[in-house]
């Protein structure tokens, strides 16, 4: 049985590998979690069922080659005409980065479930601390675009919550995976809503791609 993969705050984790591809890295990481057979294979190169017969450690330098052209894949799919499922989507230049609609989709295809795009750019500081609790509450990975005052340049992926039995998170911050330096960090609440984020040098949250409640 493959163990599921988990990472925390303090974590090193795969780096984006090449300057535009922070979101092919941030939705790779997040079928990563999803998927512990995907995960298996970014890690050892090896198919799920010789995880019960192998002590083979991952190798580093095949990580990062398997990791980055996973990235091409999953950015083919998310800025193609054909997005992921082989909907029909509005192509965008990959040299401008992971469009949210695309990135929307492909953790669609990821994790199971609807997701929608939010834009927070324009909220007020209150605005923005509700999107921040939102995010909090998550109980799958989501996506943050952050960026300047004028452009979103970066995204970062937010993990789920630690929670309680209640289902509430035990945590009172944000869990973020930080593609441009391959670590995990904290992200704390005021400095949210303030837009001082500093993620790779961007302070202001921009958009959120979350997963929509499901139908009851």
């Amino acid at each position: 049985m493959v163990a599921p993969f988990r990472l925390g705050v303090g974590d090193l984790a795969p780096r984006q590998q090449s300057p535009t591809t922070c979101g092919s890295a941030s939705l790779t990481v997040a079928r990563m979690l999803a998927d512990p057979a995907f995960a298996h294979w970014v890690r050892t190169g090896l198919p799920r069922e010789a995880a019960a017969v192998t002590t083979q450690a991952p190798d580093a330098g095949g990580v990062v080659s398997r990791f980055a052209a996973y990235e091409q894949v999953v950015a083919a799919r998310t800025n193609g005409l054909a997005g992921p499922g082989g909907r029909l989507q509005l192509p965008w230049p990959r040299s401008l980065g992971t469009p949210p609609w695309g990135a929307a989709r492909e953790l669609e295809l990821a994790l199971g479930r609807r997701h929608r795009v939010r834009w927070v750019r324009q909220r007020s500081t209150a605005g923005l601390g509700a999107a921040f609790d939102s995010l909090r509450s998550q109980a799958r990975p989501a996506l943050l675009y952050v960026g300047s005052p004028t452009l979103p340049r970066h995204v970062v992926l937010v993990l789920p919550a630690d929670r309680g039995r209640g289902g509430d998170a035990l945590t009172d911050h944000l869990t973020v995976y930080e593609p441009s330096a391959g670590r995990v960090l904290e992200v704390h609440r005021e400095p949210f809503a303030a837009r001082r984020l500093a993620l790779a040098g961007w302070d202001v949250p921009w958009a959120t791609v979350c997963a929509t409640p499901a139908s009851r």
